[in-house]
């Protein structure tokens, strides 16, 4: 089986990656990686060319300036129709079996070919509107060309693989699209695994983790979007009462109108894309006894299953497609995004409290890892799609 890859960007090339949305870049990355070790041939068809921004310039500066409104080209239908237009001319000269976007609807929505379309992503971008910060002062232009884009590439799309049961039922109800070509498939961790890494070997990290200390781990870039005031009045809580505990931070600087107490550890950014860097990752992940990512707004991330995949229980919010990814007290616990802070303080005390338990739940993530959130299952499951299709 061969693969037609499609990207805008440069897949294979994490450099060139924008820092705060390499999560979703790296999403790409690990998926061809997966495909490929299940055996298949991937052309990559990325980076294309955007050769219209002086067209698209004076309509940004038009709403940004007169409006107040952000206004994108890269879903500007003359642009996504030279996008086809380029993938066009690159596949007359493969012999590709199937076309894959995990970019969405902007490369393909326009693209005929003999091949069947396949979009790989977490959600559609409609469900992001007024969600996201960057999708939240959209021009109307803007709206009404994500809807007009996405629609045209979900109908032309022959499967459609989505990360959560969330993600199907806002694509149905948005799109009215077929929900008989919609698969749901989580996605893996966007940071290299040991592949053999045994049960054995989690066991024995989770009895090494400090018995004094609660140590809890907040990732993300962004500080309030991603709940990190939450995590931080969490561990205040939890010192109040008593109860020894730290946080480690990193990804972003924290926000706080009082110093940082001594319990608070602000590391920053870390680049998992070097030795160094992963290898210090690993050591942090490890070492913790729950990520906290009490989120306010996310689809899937990433950094619930690298967690598990070290054992970590990971303690965030019923929102979106987090609910497919984390199963109360299997490997962590969902609370609405409101839940009083002492919800919390109250599970970390009763799981650290009582260690047994606490050792259960953290094997229990391991093994949701091991048997579900793992790129492996990701691309055996989605190899048996795509053989289906030829």
């Amino acid at each position: 089986m061969k693969i037609a890859y499609v990207t805008t960007y440069d897949v294979q090339n994490p450099a060139s990656w924008p820092r705060y949305h390499g999560g979703n870049y790296g999403a790409s990355n690990f998926i061809a990686k997966t495909l490929t070790n299940q055996d298949i041939f991937i052309d990559y068809l990325g980076p294309l060319q955007n050769n219209l921004t002086w067209l698209t310039r004076s309509k940004w500066l038009f709403y940004h300036h007169l409006f107040k409104t952000d206004y994108y080209n890269w879903v500007e239908p003359i642009v996504c129709q030279n996008y086809a237009k380029q993938i066009a001319q690159k596949l007359a000269h493969l012999d590709s079996d199937i076309i894959i976007s995990p970019e969405g609807a902007t490369p393909t929505a326009y693209l005929e070919c003999q091949q069947p379309i396949v979009l790989w992503i977490d959600t559609t971008l409609a469900e992001l509107i007024n969600f996201f910060p960057y999708l939240s002062n959209l021009c109307q232009e803007t709206k009404n060309n994500i809807y007009k884009i996405e629609k045209a590439a979900l109908e032309k799309c022959k499967l459609l693989i989505v990360t959560s049961e969330w993600a199907v039922e806002t694509v149905v109800k948005t799109y009215e699209i077929d929900r008989s070509k919609i698969r749901v498939i989580p996605r893996g961790a966007n940071i290299e695994i040991k592949p053999e890494r045994t049960f054995s070997d989690i066991r024995n990290l989770v009895k090494s983790r400090v018995k004094t200390t609660c140590k809890l781990l907040f990732s993300g870039v962004f500080w309030h979007r991603k709940g990190g005031d939450i995590a931080l009045a969490v561990t205040k809580q939890l010192n109040k009462i008593g109860f020894e505990a730290e946080l480690t931070i990193i990804g972003c600087q924290p926000v706080s109108e009082e110093p940082l107490p001594s319990f608070v550890k602000p590391l920053g950014y870390i680049n998992k894309s070097t030795p160094d860097g992963l290898s210090r990752m690993r050591k942090l992940i490890g070492d913790s006894h729950f990520l906290m990512l009490p989120t306010r707004a996310d689809t899937n991330p990433h950094v619930l299953v690298e967690a598990n995949a070290f054992g970590v229980p990971c303690l965030t919010t019923k929102i979106a497609g987090i609910p497919t990814v984390i199963k109360d007290d299997i490997n962590g616990k969902t609370f609405a995004v409101d839940a009083p802070i002492e919800d919390y303080c109250n599970y970390i005390v009763h799981y650290l409290t009582h260690y047994h338990e606490y050792e259960r739940l953290a094997m229990s993530s391991f093994n949701e890892y091991l048997y579900r959130l793992n790129w492996e299952v990701a691309g055996s499951t989605a190899k048996q799609l795509l053989l289906e299709m030829l």
